[in-house]
């Protein structure tokens, strides 16, 4: 079984939908669906498993085994070079901004992505794939603070740690979309959804 990412270019950034449109109508041989740009052979040049299909697009197809060592590899080669890169087994797009506001920042997904500077719609995106296969989203500043949920009866459980201090609080929410709003808040340093919640400090 292999793993595939898709590169190209795009002057703005894109909906995770515009980017499945996309792959689908390149992937079908519409190679005129994107543009050419230079990027994609530099791209290609920077990444032994990548193929370029066209002077507007390449594939990365590696065995599933490889795909976090990859993956990450591929995001950030990507990002140099002026790409999008589109994983069409999570159906998310990765774009190069909007990004937070810790040069730096990880995220960890329990399905073994790791990215560093994701951009802000991918992290909004990435939360709502969480499943019991892929059971938990983190956004990481090493050595300061940390955010992080999970699923659980009747909602989500979602962690906060102020690693300067040593302390971890912890609540329970009901719906997606409060843990996407934390997450939106926390990624641009603003710690509002600290003040919305009951929060533990365990």
């Amino acid at each position: 079984m292999s793993f595939q990412l898709a590169v190209w270019h795009e002057p703005e950034p894109i909906t995770k939908e515009h980017a499945e449109s996309t792959f689908r109508a390149l992937r079908s041989g519409q190679t005129g669906a994107v543009a050419a740009h230079p990027g994609v052979g530099a791209f290609v040049e920077r990444l032994p498993e990548a193929r370029q299909i066209s002077p507007g697009y390449a594939l990365v197809t590696v065995e599933l085994e490889r795909s976090d060592e990859v993956g990450g590899a591929a995001f950030e080669a990507a990002r140099e070079c002026g790409l999008v890169c589109y994983d069409p087994q999570r159906h998310l797009v990765h774009n190069r901004e909007p990004l937070g506001a810790y040069p730096g920042m990880q995220m960890h997904t329990g399905d073994g992505m790791l990215l560093v500077d994701p951009d802000l719609q991918l992290v909004h995106d990435a939360l709502a794939t969480m499943s019991p296969q892929n059971p938990f989203t983190a956004l990481v500043v090493f050595g300061q603070h940390f955010i992080q949920t999970s699923p659980e009866p009747g909602g989500y459980e979602l962690e906060y740690k102020d690693s300067v201090r040593g302390v971890i609080y912890r609540t329970h929410v009901e719906d997606l979309k409060t843990v996407q709003e934390a997450f939106a808040e926390y990624a641009v340093d603003n710690r509002a959804f600290m003040e919305r919640h009951d929060w533990k400090r365990i």
